[in-house]
């Protein structure tokens, strides 16, 4: 949909967009078709699209033969939503992302199934929380290409030594491989945000790439690392790991924590006594 279109089925619904909600909806049909495009999505594919809104993404998935499941948290665009995809192979929800049981709401899958993907155009507001509780709970759901923030987008693709490298880029590096895939402008949302967007594409990993026994101990550590960020590992980590934990995990307790990659963070996380860690194949 052009931003005529977008607001022409708002205004006949009397609806304006939530800021609350963190609602920008997508108002150009030829960056809809670029994420569909970027998604890979074909005939036949089962996807999951999160706050799909007025259905300005939603209808071009459809386009492309793919059964849809929009999650939508807004009532009050639902009907806008029904009517754009009226008589077409989509399932809408009304539901929040933040909640909703995902074994429940796509099934646990079945040998031989095709796993789900993520195309969506994520609230601003949750779009991080989102995708790590997709991440660890959603199996299912084997790759993803959605469109955040820009900012979030690098945070989430970072890798040691990026600027925007930090504790969300090793917690998505632990379950998938992410990558920006692409930028959007401000000018293709209605209402415009102040930022660009970044289109990010995760895909799943058959297993992490390190064994850990608790992860939410590798996390806790990883999170407490980062809080403190410009100070040295043994001053961040003070009380958590001693210098025996650092020398038997071979990490130089001066170092920061944006100089470590997964694989040393389970290393002193399993030192330390948090878990017991290895390099998986």
């Amino acid at each position: 949909m052009t931003p005529t279109e977008v607001r022409a089925r708002l205004a006949a619904h009397g609806l304006r967009p939530s800021r609350a909600l963190g609602q920008h909806f997508l108002a150009d049909p030829n960056t809809a078709r670029r994420i569909v495009r970027l998604a890979g999505v074909q005939a036949g594919d089962r996807v999951v699209e999160v706050g799909p809104g007025v259905g300005s993404l939603t209808v071009p998935l459809l386009d492309a033969g793919a059964h849809v499941c929009a999650i939508e948290l807004d009532r009050h665009v639902l009907p806008v939503l029904a009517e754009v995809t009226d008589g077409r192979d989509v399932e809408i929800v009304h539901a929040d992302a933040l909640t909703v049981d995902w074994a429940v709401q796509l099934g646990n899958g079945q040998p031989g199934d095709a796993p789900w993907a993520m195309v969506a155009n994520l609230p601003y507001n949750v779009a991080t929380p989102l995708l790590i509780r997709a991440l660890e709970t959603a199996p299912m759901i084997g790759r993803f290409l959605v469109m955040v923030q820009r900012e979030v987008g690098e945070r989430i693709a970072a890798a040691v030594g990026d600027p925007a490298y930090g504790a969300v880029s090793v917690k998505v590096s632990y379950y998938a491989e992410a990558q920006v895939v692409g930028r959007v402008p401000p000018t293709v949302f209605v209402p415009k945000p102040k930022v660009d967007s970044a289109l990010v594409e995760i895909v799943r990993r058959p297993a992490p790439t390190v064994a850990v026994d608790d992860p939410d101990a590798l996390f806790a550590l990883v999170r407490a690392g980062f809080a403190t960020r410009r100070k040295m590992l043994r001053r961040a980590l003070a009380g958590v790991v001693d210098d025996a934990a650092f020398a038997a995990a071979g990490i130089d307790p001066s170092a920061r924590a944006e100089t470590l990659a997964l694989a040393d963070w389970a290393r002193l996380s399993a030192a330390a006594g948090g878990s017991g860690a290895s390099d998986a194949d």
